[in-house]
């Protein structure tokens, strides 16, 4: 294979000073000929050959990716291609290696302005959730946000009102009280400015193209005197930080509640509880009820009492433990008979159990409620209710949620949950 001689020179910077290059790449600059430079900063680039005192430069304005790749390829000799940051970072340089061969490429990085924009907030960004629109729609955006990360970096694009978009995914999932919105304009530059502002505003009219935007997440308790009586906002509930999606969304939340025809007295048990989200709920709507809240998962117990003070109510007992342990219990004849059971969180076999050991000793009258994902467990569960006297209903719920893009918005699928509801 023939050796490629003539290189491409990918040079990262933060400043438009030609003296805060290393001297290694002030020699480099002074020693080549053609120069491509992207068209924001092609002026300010171009000033820099007033240092040179060896050759004349030839400049060439890269506003198209084609036309610089065609640039580049016609050109004989070495090249410096000028770029921001960290070209392999969001950069050019994937663009580069899907046309180049390694051997003709040489990378000199600068700091990121993700690096940049952290070091001025003073803050630790080694676990921060990096996403770039630029050029892109905000599909990964919005998976990041409902992810809720503590630290979100966006690379914006100043071609597609990429912060109104921002602003606007925000604030359909619910998550503008949750973080504080940096926004960083020309970062390492002479006119670096980061300010933080209030999305309950309209945008400044005067932020720079060349921004990216810090999302930070807040750290606050909220009042129960401002949660709506009925439909909580997941947002309000605290879940495990590394499954922050693992609670029973508001919009199946709020029909579970409602197939449980809660009383006002008796006893409730949510198994397989998570966070707390459902049962917490049906007690800030009945607080007369005395709830049981069961779930395996180390840690669960802590969450659960965390949510209960934020709604402002008190579970009559947390048990951090498998069902399967409790139902097998001598003392199980000691547990008060649940009036409303929600099953969920357990495979199969362990909701079989469940109806099998607990539904004998339900009133008429009482309602188990089981939420489902796999169809395949429907057929089995029905029947082993209708087998110990209970009248069943299914419903599908299936429903989805706006999301702004660039063009307009399209809509986002929540996951289709099976409820089952017995009545005995």
């Amino acid at each position: 294979m023939t050796e490629v001689k003539r290189k491409i020179h990918v040079v990262g910077i933060n400043s438009y000073i030609f003296g805060d290059l290393p001297s290694k790449l002030q020699d480099l600059f002074i020693k080549t000929e053609n120069i491509a430079v992207p068209s924001p900063y092609f002026k300010e680039i171009k000033s820099w050959s007033e240092n040179d005192l060896e050759k004349k430069k030839s400049f060439f304005s890269s506003d198209s990716n084609n036309k610089l790749v065609k640039w580049l390829r016609s050109q004989k000799t070495d090249v410096i291609l000028i770029s921001r940051g960290d070209p392999l970072w969001f950069g050019i340089g994937r663009l580069l290696l899907e046309n180049f061969s390694k051997n003709e490429l040489s990378f000199y990085p600068s700091n990121t302005c993700l690096q940049l924009a952290f070091s001025k907030l003073k803050i630790p960004w080694q676990d921060n959730v990096n996403v770039s629109i630029h050029g892109r729609d905000s599909t990964r955006l919005v998976e990041a946000l409902q992810a809720r990360p503590s630290s979100l970096a966006i690379i914006t694009d100043s071609n597609n009102k990429s912060l109104e978009i921002i602003k606007k995914n925000l604030s359909e999932l619910n998550l503008i009280e949750l973080y504080d919105f940096w926004l960083c304009e020309e970062i390492g530059h002479e006119n670096e400015i980061i300010r933080k502002l209030n999305l309950k505003e309209s945008f400044p009219s005067d932020i720079s193209s060349l921004n990216i935007v810090v999302l930070t997440k807040i750290k606050k308790n909220c009042s129960n005197n401002n949660l709506p009586l009925f439909g909580v906002s997941d947002q309000i509930f605290k879940t495990f930080d590394d499954r922050p999606n693992l609670l029973t969304k508001r919009e199946v939340r709020i029909q579970i509640l409602a197939d449980l025809e809660l009383p006002k007295n008796g006893v409730i048990w949510d198994i397989g509880a998570g966070c707390g989200s459902i049962g917490l709920e049906a007690l800030k709507l009945r607080p007369n009820l005395d709830l049981f809240c069961i779930d395996k998962r180390i840690g669960s117990k802590a969450l659960i009492i965390e949510n209960s003070k934020k709604l402002g109510v008190k579970p009559k007992f947390i048990f951090e433990e498998d069902i399967n342990n409790i139902l097998n219990t001598s003392n199980l004849s000691s547990f008060e008979k649940p009036n409303r059971l929600i099953i969920g969180g357990c495979d199969k076999k362990t909701k079989l159990q469940i109806i099998n050991t607990l539904a004998e000793s339900m009133s008429v009258g009482d309602i188990i409620v089981i939420p489902i994902i796999d169809i395949q467990t429907i057929k089995e569960l029905r029947e082993e209710l209708e087998n110990k006297d209970f009248k069943t209903n299914l419903n599908l719920i299936q429903t989805y949620k706006s999301i702004s893009i660039a063009e307009g918005i399209r809509l986002e699928p929540n996951n289709p949950v099976f409820l089952i509801k017995g009545k005995k």
